[in-house]
């Protein structure tokens, strides 16, 4: 027999904990919003779409009516906007249990944001560090906090391409996709070693969802939007793919570092359980490059980690 399956039931009592969903109006992040609702956690909402967030809460309140839920706006495609939101939250709170950065496009047209990054890297990947860089203080300071970096199986599709990060020579929607996500998960691994190396109980860990049907395949050609109604038989429910971020939110066996994900069908769908990654996500080096990068990017400097 072997252990029984992870759910949300296992995890210890959620009241009196902040956290932080970005992208939480649809999808995986509204589903792993409404849980961590349903445990007991106090949910802050993080979304570009004010109307769909307080859509999201109501549909929260309705299934939860004693849930704290609040709504903040945040475009993660926008730095001056994660620097907005930084500053309100700090000023209004003075703890932050869980930060699950989840928010995330998938193979869109080429774009630029307004800081000049290709959308997919901005939106996935440089938001989010600089979001975390600017709450690490409050996180650190906060006992028992984590960091939940949403990466997906697409993180072994692309290479980190130093040497054209933003596509500019030549857009392939596929290899930036995978490239942003291989970056949230080398993310998550290198915060993990600098938070041990600074003496932190902050962890970092990393989930993906295995393959859900989610708003994020309107940008999918048409010809498989059209076998939409069947990815029911293959795909796992927003439900079902936001267990894994659940699990490494809340489960108690969760060490610094891990990695959850599906255990089925190729990491495709099932339960949630602690997986493994590529070789290249976890070159150190090729990290240490990445976040230095970032940093310059962003202009958010790690000072606590």
């Amino acid at each position: 027999m072997g252990l029984k399956p992870w759910t949300i039931d296992q995890a210890p009592p959620q009241a009196g904990r902040l956290a932080v969903v970005t992208g939480a109006n649809i999808g995986l992040g509204l589903e792993t919003a409404k849980a961590l609702a349903g445990a007991g956690c106090a949910v802050v909402l993080a979304c570009r779409n004010p109307a769909k967030a307080e859509a999201a809460k109501a549909q929260i309140l309705a299934q939860h009516p004693k849930a704290s839920v609040e709504c903040m706006a945040l475009d993660l495609s926008s730095l001056r906007s994660v620097r907005h939101f930084a500053q309100t939250f700090l000023q209004r709170h003075q703890r932050l249990d869980l930060l699950i950065n989840n928010a995330g496009i998938m193979m869109p047209p080429y774009s630029l944001s307004e800081d000049g990054f290709e959308s997919q890297l901005a939106a996935n990947y440089l938001g989010h560090f600089a979001l975390t860089g600017l709450l690490l203080p409050l996180l650190t300071a906060t006992l028992g906090a984590r960091v939940v970096s949403l990466s997906s199986l697409a993180h072994k599709w692309s290479p980190i391409q130093f040497d054209d990060l933003q596509f500019k020579k030549g857009y392939d929607k596929r290899l930036a996709y995978g490239q942003s996500k291989l970056a949230c998960l080398m993310f998550a691994y290198e915060l993990q070693r600098r938070l041990s190396q600074a003496g932190h109980d902050t962890l970092s860990v990393a989930a993906h969802p295995g393959v859900s049907a989610t708003n994020l395949f309107q940008h999918l050609p048409k010809v498989v939007q059209v076998f939409a109604p069947l990815t029911s038989l293959v795909f796992q429910s927003a439900e079902g793919g936001a267990q894994p971020s659940l699990y490494a939110a809340l489960g108690t066996d969760i060490q610094g570092g891990d990695y959850c994900g599906p255990h089925a069908m190729g990491e495709m769908r099932g339960h949630p359980i602690k997986v493994g990654s590529n070789r290249r996500s976890r070159d150190t080096a090729t990290a240490a490059k990445l976040w230095a990068v970032s940093e310059d990017l962003t202009g958010v400097r790690y000072l606590s980690a």
